[in-house]
């Protein structure tokens, strides 16, 4: 299960979050966390540069990417070769979205879009769609129709 896909800024703000199975209590001691994480690991790392953690029988896979910083939380079948696929998925839709690398103004101008990608990719704790061109095509606003 992918317990947690959280976005954070340079300086350790949280942009975006979605928990899947992680009860409320706990989700404060993830962000800190992971936020605590990124900043003594992804302090000059390169765009997209994969770096790996595992804490308390779960793996993290986290990345940077423009000025936002990107972790995703597994467990059990999703092992760091698996939240590596995802995350690779999860940037490439950031990237569509923003047309570039984001910096924290972009990734917030285009937050709905963004968000929309997030939850076509990973639903209820699984990795839904892989696509980068069906994703563009599920999350085509459409206006509402007359009756």
């Amino acid at each position: 299960m992918i317990l947690a896909v959280l976005f954070a800024n340079s300086e350790g703000n949280i942009l975006v979050e979605r928990f899947n199975g992680v009860p409320a209590e706990e989700r404060l001691h993830w962000r800190s966390f992971l936020v605590k994480l990124g900043a003594e690991n992804l302090r000059g790392a390169k765009n997209e540069e994969l770096l790996v953690a595992c804490h308390k029988s779960v793996y993290i896979v986290y990345t940077v990417l423009g000025d936002v910083s990107i972790y995703v939380v597994g467990k059990d079948e999703y092992d760091e070769l698996a939240l590596s696929e995802v995350i690779f998925v999860i940037t490439s839709a950031v990237k569509d979205a923003c047309g570039k690398p984001p910096t924290e103004r972009l990734f917030l101008d285009k937050y709905g879009k963004i968000c929309l990608c997030l939850d076509e990719i990973v639903w209820k704790g699984c990795l839904e769609n892989t696509d980068k061109e069906r994703i563009k095509r599920l999350i085509r606003l459409k206006p509402p129709v007359d009756f």
